[in-house]
């Protein structure tokens, strides 16, 4: 019972509720034992020494835990974390059992008053952030997230209660035999702490311990210097003590101006104390762990410098005694609740080795300093200057602003820790920053190649080379031209076009004569092209030159020069070169080369002249690859409507894939619409649909983007992660394009919905099957059992693809690069990677993506490592809802093994859910549908 309704209220899942209590009741235990030690301490201090001393007290404290620090690191470096912490333990132990017998001979010292006084300071704040450091070994950020408030609770009620007993104990027995208690109750800690670091640290092993360590022999100061993210938490602490110190001391200042009496005064405090403590109970238990939840770590930080603020400015205009109970109620009823648990998280994505050096450091150095500061500002500035109460206000005022500048900082910080920590768990680092290969940085690297390298690195470099201003270059390139491979000499010509008009003209002329097609048609294309020659003495030279090299070449560049060119065309009868050519291929012969038929392929194509378009589709069936490339490659030359089903035919061939997307491509983008048409009508086949977004990506214009933004709601799951993925492409290359915002949330939030579904169908499954006692069940049985895991596994990849699409989509709403950091890290084996992923992503994503996207991730890591999932974050409902529901989907394969399964069942309560299926458009669906009705009808 205890333990449904710790679940429910404070969102503790199963088999953590062991360790939450267990956690809770260690910072009980210290914080009780604090309340019991504090009060006759400070009692003592003050009747001996006076306030006066408190200045002094306060500084001390600051040089003794900058001292105390160096000697802390140096044992973090020689020992374990748990042996520190069980030393501490010991050794507060044995100081507070001492001072039960100075408290029986009532002997003190001025030292040994300042002694305890300081220890007292010292431990609360050690003892405190050793608790908190154990707590982020313990959990993860997201465990930490859930739970840290309620865990927190502890030391709110351990105050609440050490602050009771000393009351109630002290007048009866005694404030010595007190300190024997708290002398117990803190040793208690210590069997309470190797249990929990056997039960959950111990276990994780080594390499798990140090997953997030980097080895340093740095100070605590050096490394919190060098790493900003310490560095602004550092300063949140430091401003938050100091203003704290202040608004205490705005407090107790105006509360001892109002009410002169001593006991009316004792009374006073004690209701307020006692009232803050149990507010911010109530408000670590049950609003903590939401506020959290919603705003994010960072984004809670500025609850309570806001309600200070608030509560300034109202002081400032009504400087009274109720306005500054409500500062003060702001600062003890935030401080231990919300912002301590949201603090605490703020170090989560420090690495641990350097998280036990600097958080010690912070939480008790800085602390300490902050404290002395508070001093000196007391002594100094408000005493020495007499500041009244609203001067003191502005004061406040500063530091909170001061304070603003801190957390805006550190929420940056946050998030970037979170993407380092992602980068370096990564088991392969692809996820980090690709340093670009830059072959082409300097021109000399290129001309070293050009002039000495391989074959394969020379074609490398020519084709990266996007314009050439250095003379070296040209005359490099041109040098190219007397290369021995002739592949490099047509790469060569091709480059050409980069220099000036008529470069190397006479070279590029002898080459024509190459016995080499590549090299003869990039010849003769420059001559056309980039020369001051006359075309018609080019066609006249080469038409009806012997040389069948040049000859089909002439031909392939008449063919596309005449394209828009009729009257070239006609003089040199294109038309009847074609039929000649063609003709002269289709005789049997021994001698024909194959470049021969690909340029009169090629040259048809260019040509426009459709009554030779059967030449080129009868070259779809060609024995010869290159061929059927060069028939593929003039199709889309052509442009004519009735190669598309041929090409669209293509793409299911990976051969000849990229081609064939190419020649859809030369059809410019009027084929956008008729595609988009053919596949809203079905007139694609399964297999070529998923190829489609590819080649509209191609048109990279905004037509393109808005087709691919229909694509996205197409019901088939594989076309919606290729348009999202050709659009997410599109996006990285070009900065001119358009993409609505608000539609991609729509669509993200359309498939976390589909998601969700899939999810809980699944589960619901798997908690079926769970219940089968497979040497029990007889064949009907075990066909259901059958279907009933063939669904399973067609929603575990739809599972999956529905997640990779919904982060392509992320890509498109953010930074492609963090989206792919937290994929990556969710995807990963590592629990505290996919730990810090989620939190990333929490930290990354706005408020209705965040609420609707982070409990399905958590909810689909927890059912792949076959865990219960968390029914608080998604209700499961009954199965023939569920069934419901896919059927009423968009997926056809989900629904044909619904259907399956059904037909298995036997149960007649299925009957009228598959009836509406027998008249479905999708005749796969009907015959499916038809067969189950025909089966659950059989059942008695």
């Amino acid at each position: 019972m205890i333990k449904i309704f710790l679940q429910k209220s404070f969102g503790i899942r199963s088999g953590e509720v062991r360790i939450s209590l267990l956690m809770q009741l260690y910072i009980f235990l210290i914080i009780t034992t604090l309340l019991i030690v504090k009060p006759t301490i400070n009692a003592l201090f003050l009747s001996k020494l006076t306030s006066d001393a408190l200045p002094n007290a306060y500084l001390l404290v600051a040089l003794v835990a900058i001292g105390s620090s160096f000697f802390y690191n140096q044992a973090l470096k020689r020992f374990s974390l748990l042996k520190i912490v069980t030393a501490t333990l010991i050794l507060s132990a044995s100081i507070f059992l001492s001072l039960k017998f100075l408290l029986n001979y009532d002997y003190f010292s001025t030292e040994l008053l300042y002694f305890y006084y300081v220890w007292v300071a010292i431990f609360a704040l050690l003892t405190t952030s050793q608790f908190w450091v154990l707590a982020n070994l313990v959990f993860n950020i997201r465990e930490a997230k859930r739970l840290f408030g309620f865990i927190g609770a502890g030391a709110i009620t351990g105050g609440i209660f050490g602050g009771y007993l000393t009351n109630l104990l002290a007048p009866s027995i005694g404030n010595d035999n007190l300190m024997v208690i708290a002398s117990l109750i803190l040793l208690g800690c210590i069997p309470l702490l190797h249990y929990i670091w056997r039960k959950k640290i111990k276990t994780l092993g080594y390499f798990r311990q140090k997953q997030r360590s980097y080895a340093t022999n740095e100070s605590s100061f050096k490394l919190i210097l060098k790493s900003k993210h310490l560095t602004y938490i550092a300063g949140i602490v430091g401003v938050s003590v100091i203003t704290a110190k202040l608004v205490d001391f705005q407090f107790s200042d105006l509360a001892s101006k109002a009410i002169t009496d001593s006991e009316d005064l004792a009374s006073f405090f004690g209701f307020w104390f006692s009232t803050f403590n149990l507010a911010s109970l109530m408000i670590q238990l049950f609003l903590t762990r939401k506020i959290v939840g919603v705003w994010g770590v960072a984004s809670t930080l500025i609850l309570l410098p806001v309600g200070i603020l608030v509560a300034v400015g109202i002081f400032i205009v009504f400087p009274e005694l109720w306005v500054v109970i409500l500062m003060k109620s702001v600062d003890g009823s935030l401080k231990q609740s919300i912002n301590k648990a949201a603090s605490e998280m703020l170090v989560l994505p420090v690495p641990t080795d350097i998280k036990n050096k600097t958080k010690s450091f912070i939480d008790v150095v800085v602390d300490s300093i902050a404290t002395g500061i508070a001093g000196c500002i007391l002594i100094f500035v408000i005493k020495g200057l007499d500041f009244d109460p609203v001067q003191v206000s502005l004061l406040i005022l500063i530091l909170v602003l001061v304070w603003f500048y801190f957390i805006y900082k550190v929420r940056k910080t946050y998030f970037q820790s979170f993407r380092q920590n992602l980068i370096n768990f990564s088991d392969k680092h692809h996820l980090s920053k690709k340093k670009k290969g830059n072959l082409v940085s300097t021109n000399a690297t290129i001309l070293k190649v050009l002039e000495e390298g391989e074959e394969s690195e020379i074609l490398y470099m020519l084709g990266k080379i996007n314009e050439i201003k250095d003379k070296r270059l040209k005359l490099a390139v041109v040098s190219l031209l007397d290369h021995p491979s002739d592949t490099i000499k047509a790469a060569a010509i091709r480059n050409l076009y980069l220099v000036d008009k008529g470069t190397a003209v006479e070279k590029v002329e002898k080459l024509v004569h190459q016995k080499d097609d590549e090299v003869v048609l990039a010849a003769m294309q420059y001559l056309l092209t980039h020369t001051d020659i006359n075309d018609l003495k080019i066609f006249d030279s080469y038409l009806n030159h012997d040389n069948q090299y040049i000859a089909s070449a002439a031909l392939f560049c008449l063919a596309k020069e005449s394209r828009d060119n009729q009257k070239l065309a006609q003089r040199y009868s294109l038309d009847l070169r074609l039929e000649k050519g063609i003709e002269a291929v289709n005789l049997p012969s021994d001698h024909h080369r194959i470049h021969e038929t690909v340029e009169l392929i090629r040259a048809i194509g260019y040509s426009g002249i459709p009554k030779y378009y059967s030449f080129i589709k009868a070259h779809f069936n060609n024995r010869n690859e290159e061929v059927i490339k060069a028939a593929i490659e003039a199709a889309g030359y052509s442009a004519h409507i009735v190669f598309v089903d041929d090409l669209l035919g293509f793409l299911e061939t990976k051969e000849f894939r990229e081609d064939a997307e190419e020649a859809l491509h030369h059809y410019g983008s009027g084929v956008i619409k008729m595609l988009l048409k053919r596949l809203k009508n079905d007139l694609i086949s399964e297999n070529v649909k998923r190829f489609i977004p590819n080649i509209l990506s191609r048109f990279n214009s905004q037509e393109s983007v808005n087709t691919l933004f229909m694509l996205l709601r197409n019901k088939d799951i594989i076309i919606r992660m290729e348009a999202a993925r050709s659009l997410q492409e599109m996006k990285e290359k070009s900065k001119g394009l358009k993409f609505n915002k608000k539609d991609v949330v729509r669509l993200i939030l359309s498939e976390c919905k589909l998601y969700h579904n899939t999810l809980i169908a699944m589960e619901l499954q798997k908690k079926i099957t769970k219940n089968y006692k497979l040497e029990l069940v007889n064949d009907s049985e075990m066909e259901e059992y059958s279907a009933r895991n063939s669904l399973i596994e067609i929603l575990e990849k739809r599972l999956d693809h529905g997640l990779q699409q919904i982060f392509t989509l992320l890509e498109l709403e953010y930074n492609s690069k963090d989206v792919s950091i937290a994929y990556h890290g969710i995807k990963s084996e590592k629990q505290e990677v996919r730990a810090n992923a989620i939190e990333f992503l929490d930290t990354l994503l706005q408020p209705n993506l965040r609420h609707t996207l982070l409990p399905l991730v958590e909810n689909s890591i927890l059912s792949a490592s076959n865990q219960e999932i968390d029914s608080s974050l998604i209700n499961v409902p009954s199965e023939y809802k569920c069934f419901q529901m896919l059927l009423k989907g968009q997926d056809v394969r989900i629904k044909l093994a619904v259907l399956y399964l059904l037909r298995h069942i036997e149960d007649k309560n299925y009957l009228k859910l598959v009836h509406r299926m027998v008249t479905d458009k999708d005749i796969r669906i009907r015959n499916f549908a038809s067969l189950a009705v025909e089966n659950l009808k059989k059942v008695d």
